[in-house]
């Protein structure tokens, strides 16, 4: 099997012949691997990760691509009071994310443009991204080149619906339009969705292998929102995303991200159409129970503590660790053991590492 292969059949349970490795570096990890690994290829080469990720256009983390989608003609003022900060990156949906340190890069300040308005004519007269107008022409020649090269094309298209919906909004503003059945949170919602499934389609008609969905509906302890609410506002919209896929491509594999537990909505997702769960936290829920309860319904992505294990675990409680999931999985496949978010500089690079090892010594009974 090539990576590509070898990682598909371990998502479709089908067997596997050796465990495949992934993670995300923030930066100052960055720097230790040049410091260990000076003149080599970027990390992914170094690691063999088994996929290269296509970054959707409509990913709320990355800025407007200049080219890549039509830009809009709008007074950022109408929508923000006070101004944003400067260095703010605007992102394609014109939310505003200023600044945050670089120990959490990732993390900032979320300026939402929908805010303070009420009227659903201010909601249909917003400045919408115009997907259909995007400049599509790379994306067969991509994933074709990525294909070629034994790999699997995985496109990232998580904060797909309620993520997105609340960096709008608020998210308790939001909450508060759902709770009340009001007319704008359909708008919001359906407006969303639609744009979600016109670009999705276009991912599985070129090819993608795995496209990356999902959206943060899990806390420590508990969901976000009750099981009613999800089924009545969100699963049936993610439903109709997925079909969106699966009418263009029936093979192909929709994982589904949501940091935090989310146990109890697990079933919904499989019915929804979900073929992976991302992360599974060990912190948050028990990786043996869910592959107990669901295994022989749902693969699963991560379960290697990012909380926990990866900064405040030894090397050997790393390697303990991926060998005990990975044994739980058992030989069929069905996880993708690999770090539950990104590395933040807490991390020892020796953990690293250990959990790269780990992957290597792991034997199948196809390998």
């Amino acid at each position: 099997m090539n990576p590509r292969e070898n990682l598909l059949s371990l998502y479709r349970r089908q067997g596997y012949e050796a465990a495949p490795v992934h993670f995300h570096l923030c930066p100052a990890l960055e720097r230790a691997f040049h410091d260990r690994h000076l003149g080599q290829a970027p990390y992914d080469e170094v690691f063999q990760f088994p996929m290269r990720v296509i970054i959707d256009p409509g990913f709320p983390w990355v800025a407007e691509t200049p080219g890549r989608v039509p830009s809009r003609d709008w007074d950022l003022g109408l929508y923000y009071d006070p101004p944003v900060a400067k260095g703010a990156r605007i992102d394609v949906w014109g939310v505003a994310h200023e600044p945050g340190s670089e120990a959490a890069h990732h993390m900032t300040c979320m300026r939402h443009p929908l805010e303070r308005l009420d009227r659903l004519e201010d909601f249909q007269a917003y400045p919408w991204p115009d997907f259909e107008r995007a400049d599509w022409s790379f994306l067969p020649p991509e994933i074709a080149r990525i294909h070629e090269r034994g790999l699997a094309a995985q496109v990232w298209m998580e904060c797909t619906i309620w993520e997105v919906a609340w960096y709008l909004r608020r998210m308790d503003r939001l909450m508060t339009d759902m709770a009340l059945e009001e007319e704008r949170a359909v708008f919001l919602l359906d407006r969303i969705t639609d744009l979600a499934c016109s670009r999705i389609r276009k991912y599985a008609e070129a090819g993608a292998d795995i496209i990356a969905v999902g959206d943060d509906v899990g806390m420590q302890r508990s969901i976000m929102m009750s099981q009613t609410m999800y089924r009545t506002w969100l699963k049936p919209r993610l439903a109709k995303v997925i079909e969106a896929a699966k009418s263009a491509r029936p093979d192909v594999i929709i994982q589904y991200h949501s940091c935090g537990f989310v146990t109890p909505l697990i079933p919904d997702l499989i019915e929804a159409g979900v073929d992976v769960l991302n992360p599974v936290q060990p912190e948050c829920m028990d990786f043996s129970e869910l592959h107990s309860s669901f295994g022989r319904q749902i693969a699963f992505n991560g379960s290697l503590g990012t909380q926990t294990t990866m900064p405040f675990g030894s090397p050997a409680d790393v390697r303990k660790t991926v060998l005990r999931n990975l044994e739980i999985a058992g030989d069929q496949g069905g996880l993708f053991c690999c770090p539950t978010h990104m590395l933040e500089p807490e991390v020892p690079w020796e953990n690293v590492e250990a959990y790269v090892n780990a992957c290597r010594e792991f034997k199948t009974a196809g390998g």
